[in-house]
Formats: structure tokens, C-alpha cells, sequence
């Protein structure tokens, strides 16, 4: 079995190539975080594979002059090469427009070691607060799946809190996911 803390310190590592994929805006590099079949639902849209992926998050971060992502530690459950958690995150985020905000939110998520390295097979993402720092914006509705080791069901469709914000086409088309 792997061990928690070997478990630990590849998903820190991989929590820390997706944030500076993001803040860099390398999409190969935020795509290349998840499985070949790896699957990311976030807003209403689920994302299948590491090309629709890319096309997903470079259409997001388009957006943006640039998104800072702050991982919490990550509450896990291991197996033998496969784990499963949910990590709190805020996002520090500057708008082309202007507008800035940060985000807080959940992110419930299935791991999967590959060559030695930890990848995404799986994350869901539920947003809890957008708004000013001061904590005076919007708190959002969200569901309770209980104490861990408790997770969604993988079916589990996010709430729509962003897409219109970030221009996603359609659903099934590039970049929009499904």
C-alpha cells in the first residue's frame, strides 16, 4: 500500500504544477495534471480527456490577467497507487475588465500514480464564496456529502456559477466541454 505520506507529498507536488499552470497559462502543463481519461467538472461542465481539458481551461484563462490558486492540505484516503480527498482552495483572481475577486471553494478529488508521478483522474469542483476579500460577496449554496472520507458520486454535476463569465461556448463544443 502506499503510504499516507508518500501519498501527501506527490499530491502537494501535483497541487503545485497546477497551480503554476494556471498562473502561467500553460494549458499543455494544466492538462498534463490529469489522466489521458482524466475528467475535470467545474461549473456546470465536465471535461473528458486532456484535450478537451486544455481546450477548457484556455478559454477560462483567457479571461483573466492572471489567477493565483491557494491549495489547503489535502484530506486523503490511499490506496495501493490511488487516492481520493477533498482540498479547500481560494483563488486570487485579476480580470482583463478590470474586475478582480477571490473564490473559495472545495475541490473533491480521485488521484492515480503514474510512472511515479501523481495525476488527477477525477475532481469536481464546488464554489462556496466569490467576491471581495473582505468576505462581504456572494456565499453560495452548497451541498454536504459528509465527514471524509465521504465524496460525491462521480456523476455528480457541479452547479453553473461561472460559465457565462468565462465565455464557454456550448456544451460539445471546443473548449466548452459537455
Amino acid at each position: 500500500m502506499t503510504s499516507l505520506a508518500d501519498a501527501q507529498a506527490g499530491i502537494r507536488d501535483l497541487h503545485a504544477r497546477y497551480t503554476d499552470a494556471t498562473w502561467r497559462k500553460d494549458f499543455d502543463a494544466f492538462a498534463g495534471c490529469f489522466m489521458p481519461d482524466g475528467e475535470w467538472r467545474i461549473s456546470g461542465r465536465i471535461f473528458r480527456g486532456r484535450q478537451e481539458i486544455r481546450d477548457g481551461i484556455a478559454v477560462i484563462l483567457d479571461k483573466f490577467h492572471g489567477v493565483l490558486i491557494t491549495f489547503r492540505n489535502p484530506i486523503l484516503t490511499v490506496g495501493q497507487g490511488v487516492a481520493s480527498g477533498r482540498t479547500y482552495i481560494d483563488e486570487r483572481c485579476a480580470w482583463k475588465n478590470g474586475n478582480t475577486n477571490i473564490s473559495i471553494g472545495c475541490y473533491y478529488e480521485h488521484f492515480v500514480e503514474m510512472d511515479g508521478r501523481w495525476l488527477f483522474d477525477w475532481r469536481l469542483f464546488e464554489m462556496y464564496y466569490r467576491g471581495d476579500p473582505d468576505m462581504t460577496g456572494t456565499f453560495l449554496e452548497r451541498r454536504e456529502w459528509g465527514p471524509p472520507p465521504a465524496m460525491p458520486p462521480r456523476d455528480t454535476i457541479t452547479h453553473d456559477m461561472a460559465s457565462t463569465r468565462w465565455g464557454l461556448p456550448p456544451a460539445g463544443e471546443a473548449g466548452g466541454g459537455n
